[in-house]
């Protein structure tokens, strides 16, 4: 037998208990590992979550960035199109050279004859929507105003096809005969007076690539006609439009056509009167037109 000493036994005990690890200190080691990790973990969830809204950030100001530049593009456009009007009309004199009208679409015409007074020309069809002025007066601010903010709402989306549609001119007031049914002119807003009523009628030009197939109005007081083809007499003139100047130009293009020996107002004619030009636009460079149906004399 073996036989082995008490201090022998003692320093082999002490031994084993210094490999051997403590059951406290264990889960000690383990708590910590686990607090760690976790705020391990949490520091890259934060760092994700942080890159997350950096990245939505930097998306969304990007895509604000190409919207503001896109509308910025359409307003340039826009505003070029008034800025940078357009020649489509031969000027006869001085005062028609300084005219301009904006780069919209207009009504297709071709002239057929030019004097010192007036042009012949010969306006292709077009299809107008309409609305009653309640004025007494074609050219009256308020009835005006009320007529053009009806007949723009359905042009911009108060329609069966809620569709906004593009803006032409010019804007036309005329007076018609007394069926009230015919309208012409395609470019302009146009205002005309059923003469049996004593009112007046204001035009938008619908674009042409609608043709017959345009969006109907929800506004029962709007109505769409087609203006045929039909041939006119034609002067232009600058300066805001008064029912005077109207009414003075009228009588001096009725009897400078007196003297035409190929061309003759048409039986029940009545004046029409286009403008171009918005608002804002100076008075010596806006261009107005009044015009009567002619027709050719009868050999």
């Amino acid at each position: 037998m073996l036989l082995c000493s008490p201090s022998s036994i003692s320093a082999h005990n002490l031994s084993r208990n210094r490999t051997r690890p403590s059951p406290i200190n264990s889960m000690a080691v383990d708590r910590s590992s686990s607090r760690v990790a976790t705020t391990a973990s949490q520091r890259r969830n934060g760092t994700s979550a942080l890159e997350a809204r950096i990245s939505l950030v930097i998306a969304l100001a990007s895509q604000t960035s190409s919207l503001s530049q896109k509308l910025l593009t359409e307003l340039a456009g826009e505003t070029a199109k008034y800025v940078l009007p357009k020649r489509i009309f031969e000027s006869r004199t001085l005062e028609e050279a300084l005219m301009s009208v904006p780069d919209l679409e207009t009504v297709k015409f071709n002239v057929l004859k030019r004097s010192d007074q007036y042009e012949i020309r010969e306006v292709e069809p077009y299809f107008v929507a309409e609305a009653t002025m309640p004025g007494k007066y074609g050219f009256d601010f308020n009835g005006a105003s009320q007529s053009f903010n009806t007949l723009a709402e359905y042009l911009f989306g108060k329609n069966t096809k809620k569709e906004s549609m593009a803006m032409t001119t010019p804007v036309i007031t005329r007076r018609t005969q007394s069926d009230g049914e015919r309208m012409e002119m395609t470019t302009p807003v146009i205002t005309k007076r059923v003469e049996d009523q004593g009112k007046w009628r204001m035009s938008f030009v619908m674009p042409s690539k609608y043709g017959s197939d345009l969006p109907l109005p929800k506004d029962s007081s709007v109505t769409i006609k087609e203006v045929p083809r039909k041939t006119v007499a034609v002067v232009a003139f600058s300066g805001f439009v008064t029912d005077e100047e109207v009414k003075a130009r009228e009588s001096r293009l009725r009897a400078a056509l007196k003297g035409d020996a190929e061309f003759r107002v048409k039986d029940g004619a009545s004046i029409e009167v286009a403008q171009y030009n918005p608002p804002f636009t100076l008075p010596f460079t806006r261009r107005n037109e009044i015009s009567l149906e002619v027709e050719r004399e009868q050999e």
